[in-house]
């Protein structure tokens, strides 16, 4: 890889906050070197200013240098496949435009950051204007791919199944000390731009209204966007009156499909009541003008449908956005569906692609653009596409993926036999 093909943006502006309080260099982060705790590089031993300008310095003096890093991995794999990754999407915010790299970094405004960092081992002078907050894991959800750090009801009930033996760290959030300093930090920190969420749930979550309502006492949400994402299971009227404060929203609304596959795979909901709060959660945000996209992590269990949650985009113009290509847990990647499988859904998916033709062909890097977003529709339904043309096959991990869902179906009394009988054959033979 070149230099073109590995620098990111993000250092000099972006940091991650995760549910032990531990800080990371990027929300999009994978990779041997993540760690879930950290007492070191932990809000409660250090601030996050000290922690971005000081303790990031190798990461930028590795970007610089243009060496391929393997927490950048799933960025990597997301271009590969025709995917917009969180690279080409932090670029974007600095003015660096891939097709037009040298020209566009040299004019970016970022420039002398990037310099000051050169010349002085990786350290920077600039401020933290993009986080992420992990709030930890409240969450009324039990989804089959999802793990016990993100839901506190899926951790409960791995304990009781006995695939886990403890617990979850605590949340840092749930110490309010920590809460209130960060505030604090965060009230201080200049021309502060974007604060993304997540949970779990965030709008169960107290240190989110708390964090929220704090920043609209301090008259500062007029500057800042927030973005966070819901499971839609959750209307709170109090919650839309508080974010409409703030400059901007950025509303993900996650959803597998708009089949009963989905009361499956986001267990234990309903898809009547998912169909219902989603079209709530729509008329709001255009009452408030609010950016919104649907969120989806497509598996083995529901690419077949996928299509179904883009209808409803394309319908609704919306785009469609998830983190990255799942790759934990293994046994629910995409490339577990046995090859033969995966040329049904490509057929499926060329002909929804025949049927849906965009305006522009040129590539969409802000995904959260309105003005393109049947345009984003197409290019992500695309990259599905060339994942299942060229991912290789795990078929053998199917006997992984039976022995989880029948260990998980017992505790929960229901059957995906019921939701996809058509792969009963396949399931049988895997062990089912």
């Amino acid at each position: 890889m070149n230099f073109k093909k590995t620098f990111c943006s993000s250092p000099w502006f972006h940091i991650r906050l995760n549910n032990t309080g531990t800080y990371e260099p990027c929300r999009w982060q994978s990779g041997p070197n993540k760690k879930e705790f950290d007492p070191i590089n932990n809000i409660s031993n250090i601030s996050p200013l000290t922690y971005f300008q000081n303790h990031m310095s190798q990461f930028r003096s590795d970007m610089l240098s243009g060496k391929k890093s393997l927490i950048c991995n799933d960025c990597y794999i997301m271009e590969e496949h025709g995917k917009v990754s969180g690279r080409q999407r932090q670029l974007l915010k600095s003015g660096i435009q891939e097709q037009y790299f040298e020209k566009s970094l040299i004019s970016s405004p970022m420039k002398p950051s990037f310099d000051y960092s050169f010349a002085n081992n990786g350290k920077t002078d600039h401020f933290i204007t993009d986080w992420q907050i992990d709030l930890g894991n409240y969450c009324n959800s039990n989804c089959v791919f999802c793990g016990p750090k993100n839901s506190s009801r899926l951790a409960t009930e791995y304990k009781q199944l006995g695939l886990i033996n403890e617990l979850p760290p605590a949340n840092w959030c749930d110490n309010e000390e920590l809460v209130k300093a960060f505030v604090e930090d965060l009230k201080t920190i200049p021309d502060m731009q974007y604060l993304h969420f997540i949970g779990g749930e965030t709008l169960i979550t107290p240190a989110f209204k708390k964090i929220l309502t704090e920043l609209a006492e301090a008259d500062l949400a007029k500057n800042i966007v927030v973005g966070f994402t819901t499971n839609l299971t959750v209307w709170q009227q109090s919650m839309i009156d508080l974010l409409a404060q703030f400059k901007q929203i950025n509303l993900g609304m996650s959803v597998e499909t708009l089949t009963p596959i989905n009361d499956y795979v986001r267990y234990p909901s309903q898809i009547s009541q998912v169909q219902e709060l989603l079209d709530r959660w729509v008329d709001a945000g255009r009452q408030h003008d609010w950016l919104m996209q649907l969120r989806t992590t497509p598996t083995c269990l529901t690419l077949h449908e996928l299509t179904t949650v883009y209808d409803y985009a394309w319908k609704h113009d919306l785009s469609v956005e998830s983190c990255n290509f799942l790759d934990r847990p293994e046994y629910m990647r995409i490339s577990v569906l046995p090859i033969e499988y995966r040329n049904k859904i490509k057929q499926e998916i060329s002909t929804w692609l025949e049927q849906h033709v965009a305006d522009s062909q040129t590539k969409v890097i802000n995904t959260r653009d309105p003005n393109v977003s049947r345009s984003q529709l197409v290019q992500d339904v695309q990259s599905y596409l060339n994942y299942l043309s060229n991912t290789q096959d795990e078929s053998h991990r199917l006997p992984d993926l039976i022995k989880y869902l029948k260990l998980i179906e017992s505790n929960r009394g229901n059957s995906i036999l019921t939701y996809l009988p058509q792969y009963e054959e396949l399931f049988r033979s895997a062990g089912y």
